[in-house]
């Protein structure tokens, strides 16, 4: 990167109360983010908490991003769910288009597109679905761009669609040797030190390169770093985050 200013985006998980639930501190994390992953009421979220997320963000300056799920409030969208192609198509336009209205009442747009959980996970590797949310999304607008893990089918296909990926990486997730994140149901799979997070994510934009769970070296490219606003320490480790990429010469803004 000699003779070039690296370039990151730090996305976090916002809008995900429920009625009476809450969920994550909200108003910490939109003053440190430059992107707001907005849950759409399917996995999480709600009418309120939507609008919510999207005045705050609105006021910061902040891109929003549709976050689309599983319909699946009881399980906050980390189960898989078998469903048709075209009923997810149906469902993540659904979604984005929910998000979008909610959003320009509060004088902004939806920026962009990335899957949440276990529908992230799927798509991984699950052509079908993959391009059913693909679908979903060249339908809604083939301009949005779409975050999702490098080397994924959803990133392929959309690419293949004509959308623009956008590549991402987790601050507070551990890796498997193959690129993939280890399954939260394992131990050690969620990251909790914001000092040590903060230096490997330095290491991931700076140097490409993460230390997967058995110590091995795994390439990465992320033109997103995403910390989850669900994790009890997400505001420091969102700071500590931002804090180190600054000192580090790191240019810290939205790709949207």
């Amino acid at each position: 990167m000699t003779g070039t200013t690296p370039t990151v985006d730090l996305n976090a998980d916002l809008g995900e109360a429920f009625g009476v639930w809450p969920m994550g501190d909200d108003a910490s994390l939109i003053d440190i983010v430059t992107s707001a992953n907005v849950a759409c009421g399917y996995h999480a979220g709600d009418a309120s908490s939507m609008r919510r997320a999207c005045a705050m963000a609105a006021r910061r300056g902040v891109s929003v991003g549709a976050q689309v799920g599983y319909r699946d409030l009881a399980g906050f969208g980390r189960r898989f769910i078998d469903v048709a192609p075209e009923e997810l198509t149906n469902d993540v336009l659904y979604q984005i288009a929910a998000l979008d209205g909610i959003a320009r009442a509060e004088g902004i747009s939806v920026s962009y597109v990335k899957p949440h959980g276990a529908l992230y996970n799927a798509i991984v590797t699950h052509g079908e679905q993959a391009a059913a949310v693909v679908e979903a999304v060249r339908a809604f607008n083939p301009g949005l761009p779409v975050y999702g893990l490098p080397g994924s089918a959803w990133l392929r296909r959309a690419a293949d669609a004509g959308l623009k990926p956008v590549t991402e990486a987790f601050a507070d997730r551990a890796y498997r040797s193959d690129g993939t994140l280890v399954s939260r149901r394992l131990p050690r799979a969620v990251l909790h030190d914001p000092d040590v997070i903060a230096a490997r994510v330095v290491r991931m934009v700076i140097e490409g390169a993460v230390e997967a769970d058995d110590n091995l070296v795994v390439d990465v490219t992320p033109q997103s770093i995403c910390v989850h606003g669900d994790t009890p320490d997400a505001v420091a480790i969102a700071r500590a985050v931002r804090q180190a990429l600054v000192a580090a010469g790191v240019s810290v803004r939205s790709p949207t």
